[in-house]
This record gives structure tokens, sequence and C-alpha cells, in this order.
């Protein structure tokens, strides 16, 4: 997603519209911005008192595990499971999926080690 127009660029468009009378038309010529965004700018400065920008952020994952210490333990004791059941033995409400992923992260692995001498 491309990054919003600066507020100080908003300010001189909105400014050159509202304070000095120029058409939008000309104002989205010699400021290179579409007539359209000034419109929206202009419709967001009405409904909301300011031109702000829209946050820019998507929102992201909250996180489900964050003790990471208990989900290890948690790991060695239900390692021979597959994710779904872990799942359901998670004190949280929790995907299978969201179980993959975190053992990912902690580098938890079902593959045996060939490297590792045989004990």
């Amino acid at each position: 997603m491309p990054a919003p127009y600066s507020y100080d660029l908003r300010q001189k468009v909105i400014d050159a519209i509202e304070l000095d009378g120029m058409p939008k038309t000309e104002a989205s010529q010699v400021f290179h911005v579409s007539r359209n965004t000034i419109n929206l700018w202009l419709q967001r400065k009405a409904q909301t008192g300011d031109f702000l920008p829209k946050p820019n952020h998507r929102p992201g994952n909250n996180h489900k595990i964050t003790d990471w210490q208990k989900f290890k333990a948690f790991a060695q004791e239900h390692g021979d499971q597959t994710s779904a059941p872990m799942a359901e033995l998670w004190d949280d409400d929790i995907s299978p999926r969201t179980i993959s992923r975190a053992l990912k992260k902690i580098g938890f692995t079902r593959k045996k080690n060939l490297r590792l001498p045989r004990t």
C-alpha cells in the first residue's frame, strides 16, 4: 500500500482552494494530485474537521500465545500429538494453525535428526 500524501501537501492544497479560491481542477494540476483525491480530502474535512490520512496499518494478529516458556513446556509434554489435539489441550481458544506457527517459531520439530549419535 503506498504512503499517504503528507499533511503539509494536503494543507497547501486545501488552503489554495478554500482561502485563495483556486478551482479544484487547477489545484489538481498545480499540485499533481487527482481531483478525486482533493474531493476526498474535502469530504473528510467536512465530516471530521480535519483531513488527516486514515491509519495506514493492517490489523495484525493479537498473538494468542504470549508466554513462550509455558508453550515450550507444553510442546515438550504434548509434542507427540498433532496440532489439532494440541489446540484443544491449550488453555485458550486457539486454532491448530496457530499451534503450528508457534511450534515453528520455537524451533520444535518432530523430524529425526540423523546426524546425532544414537544412545
